[in-house]
């Protein structure tokens, strides 16, 4: 009988193979998971509002697998990113592949229609390179904002590289995590990769090992960010009151066309400001150079509500 043994590319059996990553232990981070996975939901809109295009981020693989491993399986060249941070002990790379690159840059430069070409490995041109560090800013700005439900770090450029197997980020066996990503902007797209050492985050390791028990993990704030554009945009009409005048009936009947009025405004008198019937606040009156009218905030009169809506109460 005759045993027929396979070798992978580094020469070793599927034997020896099995039994060196036997030997490999790997610590599993389920809150950094959870982070990752919360993470879609602020890079989606965040991605779409750099490309004005339809955006969909899934996440194609968590995996657990050493620094050297990690960046092999990068696809070279690629657009890469290696970043520093002051809270954190190392670097972290993100990864963008040429076709999510090359989708970015032909929907940012209104190719649109243009049929999606095949990319010939080459260096990257300086708009490319540009193009592709506006991505990276904005999917670390997310991710910063991500992390900042557990840790508030602040992910920033540090260099560029363009080949994965001669990125210096840690010792190649240094245990790592990488999560690659699956972005589709309307009919194109490509994946981006984060790959990040251990000792990257060492001093707050413990924070990403606890486990999940559900619930809130500080929120979703795309929804908050969404709100907030649109109140802004939002119009609203305030009355401005200068002054209120109590007259007897009996005294009003009197009035006569032509007869003056003291209504007891004085120069520098006050106006009350409200919103649909609820007082704001009181501020001076006063005219910009331009001729148009000023008003100066001095007294805020929302306590006034909460009183008036306390009487009612009772």
């Amino acid at each position: 009988m005759s045993v027929q043994t396979t070798l992978n590319a580094e020469g070793e059996s599927v034997e020896e193979h099995i039994i060196r990553l036997s030997k490999l232990s790997y610590e599993r981070l389920p809150m950094m998971e959870v982070v990752f996975e919360r993470y879609l939901l602020t890079l989606a809109p965040a991605i779409k509002s750099l490309c004005a295009a339809a955006t969909e981020v899934t996440l194609d693989d968590f995996a657990y697998l050493s620094c050297g491993e990690a960046l092999e399986g990068l696809a070279s060249p690629s657009f890469l990113a290696v970043t520093e941070t002051d809270s954190w002990d190392g670097p972290v790379l993100l990864a963008v592949e040429p076709e999510l690159l090359f989708s970015v840059l032909e929907i940012l430069l209104g190719g649109r229609s243009a049929r999606a070409r095949e990319w010939t490995p080459r260096s990257f041109t300086a708009i490319e390179k540009r193009i592709g560090t506006r991505l990276c800013e904005t999917a670390l700005s997310a991710l910063s904002e991500s992390f900042a439900q557990l840790n508030k770090v602040d992910f920033r450029i540090d260099r560029l590289e363009s080949l994965p197997q001669s990125t210096m980020l840690a010792a190649p066996s240094t245990p790592c995590v990488r999560v690659t990503l699956n972005v589709r902007l309307e009919d194109r797209g490509g994946r981006m990769s984060f790959v990040l050492p251990y000792n990257a985050f060492e001093s707050v390791r413990p924070l990403f090992t606890q486990s999940f028990l559900g619930g809130q993990l500080g929120g979703d704030s795309s929804w908050r960010a969404l709100l907030t554009d649109k109140l802004q945009e939002t119009e609203v009409t305030l009355a401005a009151v200068l002054h209120e005048v109590h007259v007897p009936l009996t005294q009003v009947l009197d009035w006569a066309p032509g007869q003056t009025l003291d209504l007891g405004i004085l120069a520098d008198q006050a106006a009350t400001v409200s919103c649909n019937g609820m007082v704001m606040f009181r501020g001076e009156m006063g005219r910009r150079r331009n001729g148009a009218i000023a008003l100066k905030i001095t007294e805020e009169l929302a306590q006034l509500n909460e009183g008036h809506d306390d009487e009612h109460a009772d």
